[in-house]
């Protein structure tokens, strides 16, 4: 008898003491305590461990720490080390202050050092990103200046070598002599928070850095999840225009059937990572390593990694590895170091080769790539690109595109590469868009459940007079190609929601944006059956699955309807206001004069829940839009 409790005893101890770990993600902002300015770079650790992050250019952190909690230690040269007990909390905002016993060697201004003997008698951080010399102090790059005039006039001068491919907007075709509309889907965010990035910096972004499909797809919908084999449902909604009452506007979302993690296929991933001299900045290599460390703990015993970095030449850093293995990946990731050259074509080839080794017949086979796109050796030009990415994508591997950092920033390459390479593009401004990108939207992200998505539209010209789709500039395909398996199109990611808006003037009504001469050697006989009809379009579909070659297509229709704008859904509301947000970008002409205070009245009608705080943000960022445009 005493045998069997001494047993059940130590049974129970054994349990007790192997307990699962749960993580849980403490998220916070570190400011300056002197005058609340934000502190980027700060390195954030958890005490006794390996574990920590850094701090974005808005002063912003995620870190996972063990769901008991633990002590979190903020540090940064020249600003007094500060230790924070975690306790229950979610949220840990903290405030530095200046060190008065370093501060007797130097002063920091930001990333800079200043000799005390300037007339700055404390520490006042400032961002820059460049200056009269560099250091280098825990993998982070430092300038030196006298003062901070030279390094912000320099960091001005450097604003001026980003890429962006033109976009000539879309225009009204006639619905009578062009009733087809075709182009790809797009799930790619990278402009929604490239354009953040500028407007937080107190700029307005180039009209050609504004791609409104991006903007209206950065945010989730409440869409119905499918129902039937088709991977993703339908939805179509119809009101008047915001912007022009004798316009109206439809909204023709997808929603993809959304995968548990735990039934997500094996990985196969590479990650392929930019280690050369333009990526020292505190908002490229060290966020991109932060960003990755976040993605690791995502991943499943089942799931492998490869690294490889590319500078002046590629190589493998890192062979496949088990995402159990998170400690070695970390490790990895953390002796990277930027220097030298940029010869990105080697690197693409090398990461495409790794990939095809390891490659997962069953599973997700993926390269992501993380780089600022300044590609200077090899292979380079946009054309080069497109032609080496598009050989790659036949060894059925996709590519996850993530783009980091300011000045030098080549959005139109990295575009290039996502589209043509079964892709998707990301542009990461901080740890909070690495947590919604890798973490909180971790499936869709790098799990493609449908490939080649295509649009057909065909418009009834007894019911429509004219047409024209909002955004999708750079993903317009001819008629015949919605037919042709061999032509290239978007992918749909688990969970992933696309968003597609087109403006309709209505047979009958004048438009000073819409008037054509009628043809003088041919006409166009209508259907009579038409004018009876309450078909407004058909929309027509064809994805492949991702392992496909064959598409499948899938038919709907949509029927007039009048419904008033303040009926609509919050889907359809918020759409509208940001679609129309990014016209204003654009100053787009259609716009007609339809005011910032007016988008804000519409968007706060349509924010619903929020529950990641990213409808209320877009709401900050039209407010802190009609601050920088009233300069």
């Amino acid at each position: 008898m005493k045998t069997k409790i001494f047993s059940l005893i130590l049974a129970f101890i054994v349990l007790a003491g192997f307990r699962p770990v749960v993580n849980r993600s403490i998220i916070g902002k570190v400011t300056f305590a002197q005058d609340g300015s934000i502190l980027p770079g700060v390195n954030v650790l958890l005490k006794g461990t390996s574990n920590g992050t850094v701090t974005d250019t808005q002063g912003n952190y995620v870190i996972s720490v063990p769901d008991q909690g633990g002590t979190l230690v903020f540090s940064f040269i020249g600003l007094k080390t500060k230790e924070i007990l975690i306790g229950a909390k979610n949220r840990i905002d903290v405030t530095l202050e200046a060190d008065k016993t370093e501060l007797s060697e130097v002063v920091v201004v930001g990333y800079e050092k200043v000799n005390k003997k300037t007339k700055r008698a404390e520490a006042k951080p400032s961002y820059s990103l460049s200056g009269q010399g560099a250091a280098k102090l825990d993998g982070y790059h430092f300038s030196y200046s006298n003062s901070a005039q030279p390094v912000q006039n320099e960091l001005k001068e450097r604003f001026n070598t980003e890429e962006y491919d033109g976009i000539t907007e879309n225009i009204f075709h006639d619905a009578k002599h062009s009733p087809l509309s075709t182009f790809s889907i797009d799930v790619d965010a990278a402009s929604y928070s490239n354009i953040r990035r500028f407007i937080q910096n107190g700029q307005r972004p180039p009209q050609d850095a504004v791609r409104i499909e991006e903007m209206v797809n950065y945010f989730h919908y409440d869409y119905s999840q499918p129902t039937g084999e088709d991977p993703f449902s339908i939805n179509t909604e119809i009101s008047t225009a915001p912007w022009n009452e004798n316009h109206k506007l439809v909204l023709i979302g997808l929603q993809g059937k959304k995968i548990p993690i735990e039934k997500l296929p094996p990985s196969n991933l590479v990650f392929l990572i930019d280690v050369s001299g333009s990526m020292s900045d505190p908002n490229k290599l060290p966020l991109l390593k932060s960003s990755f460390k976040l993605l690791v703990q995502q991943l499943r015993e089942q799931d492998h990694v490869a690294i490889v970095v590319y500078a002046g030449a590629a190589g493998l850093v890192l062979p496949p590895t088990s995402g159990a293995d998170k400690k070695k990946i970390i490790e990895a990731l953390d002796q990277l170091e930027a220097g030298g050259s940029t010869a990105g074509g080697e690197g693409i080839r090398l990461a495409y080769k790794v990939a095809k080794e390891n490659f997962n017949r069953e599973g997700n086979n993926r390269v992501i790539l993380a780089t600022d796109g300044d590609f200077n050796i090899g292979e380079s030009s946009n054309g080069a690109m497109e032609r080496l990415i598009e050989e790659k994508r036949q060894d059925g591997i996709f590519i996850t595109v993530m783009g980091f950092g300011m000045g030098n920033y080549k959005d139109s390459k990295m575009e290039t590469i996502a589209d043509k390479g079964n892709g998707n593009y990301l542009y990461i401004d901080s740890i909070l868009e690495a947590q919604k990108a890798l973490v909180n939207e971790f499936g869709g992200t790098l799990f493609t459940i449908a490939k080649d998505v295509k649009l057909q539209i065909e418009f009834n010209p007894a019911k429509v007079q004219a047409y024209r789709l909002i955004g999708y500039e750079n993903r317009m395909l001819k008629s015949e190609d919605f037919n042709n398996d061999k032509k290239d199109a978007g992918e749909l990611g688990s969970g992933h929601t696309v968003t597609a808006l087109y403006e309709i003037i209505p047979v009958g009504v004048e438009s000073k944006f819409f008037k054509v001469d009628e043809l003088k050697y041919q006409t166009t006989k209508l259907d009579p059956k038409n004018s009876s009809s309450n078909e407004l379009m058909t929309v027509k579909f064809r994805y492949k699955k991702p392992d496909g070659d064959v598409s499948k297509l899938l038919v709907h229709t949509l029927n007039d309807k009048n419904i008033s704008l303040d009926k609509t859904s919050n889907n359809f509301r918020w759409a509208a206001s940001v679609a129309s947000f990014g016209m204003l970008l654009r100053n787009s002409e259609y716009l007609n004069g339809f005011s910032e205070e007016k988008i804000l009245s519409l968007v706060q009608t349509a924010q619903g829940e929020d529950k990641d705080g990213y409808r209320s943000e877009f709401i900050s960022l039209v407010k802190a839009d009609r601050l920088v445009a009233a300069k």
